[in-house]
C-alpha cells in the first residue's frame, strides 16, 4: 500500500514543484534565460491546447497554426483600434483574442469535423494556407506582407521587459494543462477518448460524438488563440508568415506526441524537452531552421523506440516491473 501511495502523489507533488520552480525562475534567472521560458511555456501551452484535440480524439490537425495567427492578429487589430497604450492593458485583452478565435473555429469545424483520417489532416492545412492568403491581402486589416505593429511597453527596463510576458505564458499554460485535466476526468474527456478508440462504436452507444468533437475543436482553438496573442504583442510586430507559419502547427503535434499524446502531462514534458533544445541550437549553429534536422530526428526516434511517446511508455514499463513483483 505504501509504494502505491507514493505513486499517486507523485504527479500532483511534481507539478506543484514545477509550479513552484516555473514561478521563481523570473526572480533569479537572467534576460537570456527568462527570455527562453517565454517560448518554452508558450510551446507548453501550445501542445497541451492542441492535445485537448488531436490527443483525446485522434484527429491530428495540422493547421492549428491558423488559430495561432488569427489570436495574434486579434489582439493587435483590438489595441490599435481602441488606442491601448503598451504596458499591462493588452494582456487585459487576451480573452478577447480568445474568444474571437473560437468564434472562428466553430466553422471551421463544422466543416472539417465532417471528415475523418487523413482528409481531416488535409482540410487543416488547407485553412491555415486559405487564411495565410487572406491575411497576406487583406491589407487594409492586416497591414498586408508589411505586417501589423503592436504598442510597445515605454517605462519597462530591457531587464524587466521579458518579465511579464513569462507570467503571461505561464498563467495560458496552467489555464490549459487545468482545462485538458478537467476535460480527462469528464465525462467529456471519457466520450473524447471513446471518439479515438472508435468513433462509429461510442456513436451506437449514444456518445453526442458531433457535440464533442466540436467543443474539443474550439476550445483547443480558443487557448491557442490566447497564447498567439500574447506571442505577437511579446514580438511587438506580426506578418502572415511569421504567425500563420506551419511550423508552429508542427511544433505543437511533434512535443505532444513525444510525451504522449491523450495524457496531460506529455505535451508539457515534450515541450520542455524540445523547445529549449531548438532554441540553444538556432543560436549555435546561426540559423532557426536547422532545428527542423533535430525535429525530424527526434520524430524518428520516437517513432521507432517510443512510439506511444515518453509518458506512456514509462508508465506501461512500470506496471510491467510492478505486475512481475
Amino acid at each position: 500500500m505504501r509504494p502505491r501511495r507514493g505513486i499517486r502523489w507523485l504527479g500532483p507533488g511534481a507539478a506543484a514543484g514545477l509550479a513552484l520552480l516555473a514561478l521563481a525562475v523570473p526572480l533569479v534567472a537572467d534576460t537570456s534565460t527568462v527570455n527562453v521560458g517565454v517560448f518554452t511555456l508558450m510551446y507548453v501551452g501550445l501542445a497541451t491546447a492542441w492535445n485537448v484535440m488531436g490527443g483525446y480524439t485522434g484527429y491530428i490537425s495540422l493547421g492549428h497554426a491558423g488559430f495561432f495567427g488569427i489570436g495574434a492578429y486579434t489582439l493587435g487589430l483590438f489595441v490599435n483600434h481602441l488606442g491601448v497604450p503598451g504596458g499591462y492593458g493588452p494582456f487585459l485583452a487576451v480573452p478577447v483574442a480568445g474568444l474571437v478565435t473560437a468564434a472562428l473555429a466553430v466553422p471551421v469545424g463544422w466543416i472539417a469535423l465532417r471528415t475523418r483520417a487523413a482528409t481531416f489532416v488535409i482540410v487543416t492545412i488547407a485553412f491555415m494556407f486559405m487564411l495565410q492568403i487572406l491575411a497576406t491581402n487583406l491589407r487594409g486589416l492586416t497591414g498586408g506582407s508589411q505586417g501589423l505593429g503592436f504598442p510597445t511597453p515605454q517605462d519597462w527596463s530591457p531587464d524587466f521587459v521579458d518579465v511579464p510576458f513569462y507570467y503571461a505564458m505561464l498563467a495560458l499554460a496552467a489555464v490549459g494543462i487545468a482545462a485538458s485535466w478537467w476535460i480527462r476526468h469528464s465525462k467529456l474527456g471519457l466520450g473524447l477518448l471513446a471518439i479515438r478508440d472508435d468513433e462509429d462504436r461510442a456513436l451506437s452507444l449514444g456518445v453526442p460524438t458531433w457535440a464533442f468533437k466540436m467543443t474539443a475543436f474550439v476550445v483547443s482553438a480558443a487557448l491557442v488563440g490566447m497564447i498567439g496573442g500574447v506571442y505577437g504583442y511579446y514580438v511587438t510586430y506580426v506578418y502572415p508568415q511569421f504567425v500563420v507559419d506551419p511550423l508552429v502547427g508542427l511544433s505543437m503535434v511533434l512535443m505532444a506526441f513525444l510525451g504522449g499524446t491523450g495524457t496531460i502531462a506529455g505535451p508539457v514534458l515534450g515541450a520542455l524537452l524540445l523547445e529549449p533544445t531548438q532554441l540553444e541550437l538556432a543560436y549555435f549553429a546561426g540559423s532557426a531552421r536547422l532545428y527542423l534536422v533535430l525535429y525530424a530526428a527526434v520524430f524518428l526516434a520516437v517513432i521507432l523506440f517510443l512510439p506511444r511517446g515518453v509518458i506512456p511508455s514509462i508508465a506501461e514499463r512500470l506496471e510491467a516491473r510492478r505486475a512481475a513483483a
